[in-house]
């Protein structure tokens, strides 16, 4: 029998296994077709969702509105171990989804979020009365213990600045963004800077800090130094360190009392135009030579210290007191969230304390946005001629 015959006699049988085989593959394809349009329509990417999220937050402190989060997240125990198994989750939270509200990936594969703008109530009741529905929802859905045991319901809170009283529900995530390749290569050559710098500047201006140090201690009793809590990146506290500049156990309810009228009223003391100032003019705590330590701003040479540690870094945000973050509007916390406090900055080299609060602020915003190691190295040689100028030092 020739090859061309046994070929001949085993297509018959080795065609319809074939077709078989093929239209098994085109109906699954078509069936996990079917599963990823019931599921992609209907929810947004992680990345769109966060950045969605950030967005609405900052609407939300802009215009002191609250907003809530509402999460359904996989328990480890029960993680749905394919997309399909999202879609009755998803239309879950399309039941109760109104046309403004944001439904997608807060973490793919592993919990759904929805974003709900326009809400009346933020209290304990409202909260519970949205936790059920939710509930209800994914108990029509799915069996009673997958819906209760499965998946976890948490609602995060945003409230504005002119709420009544703080929501006690979870506050929204601090890092909503994560980090990327590009931040982390950033942030790494600005600690180098920062290093670098700060310790060579410790080691340059050493006579500097002993002259300075001397005249501290002889013309006023006290320590030299003045070590100040204050808030640093992501609202961690550190003790930063100055060149005493106030007479010792100096009552420091008139400086708080004059930042909370300046943060609230956006003008120091009823001041207007261009005297407005940030700190306080012939303050009777200062000593004599602390005027001129403050006025030169060699009052904070210590704080090359705190770069080299890494509680602070050469160019940054101003590090706030604690009373004065009590003031904050929400979109002002961004300020401590968003960037390492520094030593001077953009404000600094612009308008140093000739200016308001909101726009110092905005400066902050606009340098954690934007910075680079260019930019810090910018701002740290425009920094001695702001100084010599003196302009709002005091």
């Amino acid at each position: 029998m020739t090859a061309m015959s046994l070929l001949a006699g085993a297509l018959p049988s080795f065609l319809p296994r074939t077709a078989e085989t093929a239209h098994r593959r085109h109906e699954h394809a078509k069936a996990h077709a079917r599963d990823d349009r019931r599921v992609r329509p209907h929810v947004i990417d992680e990345p769109l969702f966060r950045g969605a999220l950030i967005k609405e937050r900052k609407r939300a402190d802009r215009f002191d509105q609250p907003f809530m989060l509402l999460l359904v997240a996989a328990n480890h125990d029960a993680a749905p171990d394919s997309s399909s198994a999202w879609v009755p989750v998803i239309e879950a939270l399309r039941a109760i989804k109104g046309d403004t509200d944001v439904l997608g990936w807060y973490d793919k594969g592993s919990a759904l979020g929805m974003i709900l703008p326009e809400i009346g109530a933020t209290d304990a009741a409202a909260r519970r009365t949205l936790h059920d529905r939710v509930r209800r929802e994914l108990a029509r859905r799915l069996d009673a213990e997958t819906a209760i045991e499965g998946f976890s319901i948490r609602l995060h809170v945003h409230s504005g600045a002119t709420s009544a009283e703080p929501a006690p529900a979870d506050s929204l995530p601090l890092d909503l963004s994560g980090r990327t390749d590009r931040m982390t290569v950033r942030d790494t050559f600005k600690r180098g800077l920062d290093a670098v710098g700060s310790l060579a500047l410790l080691a340059s201006l050493a006579p500097a800090y002993l002259a300075i140090a001397a005249l501290v201690k002889l013309t006023s009793p006290g320590p030299v130094f003045f070590r100040q809590q204050r808030v640093g990146q992501m609202g961690r506290p550190f003790g930063m360190l100055k060149f005493r500049t106030m007479h010792v156990n100096a009552d420091h309810a008139i400086h708080q009392q004059y930042v909370t009228q300046f943060i609230k009223a956006g003008d120091p003391a009823g001041e207007s135009g261009t005297d407005k100032v940030f700190k306080i003019v012939d303050d009777p705590r200062v000593t004599p030579i602390g005027r001129v330590l403050r006025k030169t701003s060699l009052d904070e040479l210590p704080q090359f210290w705190n770069v080299l540690r890494g509680d602070m870094s050469l160019v940054g945000p101003r590090p706030p007191l604690p009373y004065e973050v009590e003031q904050y509007k929400p979109w002002h916390y961004r300020r401590v969230l968003e960037a390492k406090p520094g030593i001077t900055g953009l404000w600094q080299v612009t308008g140093r304390s000739r200016t308001t609060f909101d726009d110092m602020v905005r400066l902050d915003l606009r340098y954690a946005r934007t910075y680079s190691v260019w930019t810090d190295v910018k701002i740290l040689l425009a920094t001695p001629r702001a100084v010599i100028s003196g302009k709002g030092a005091c």
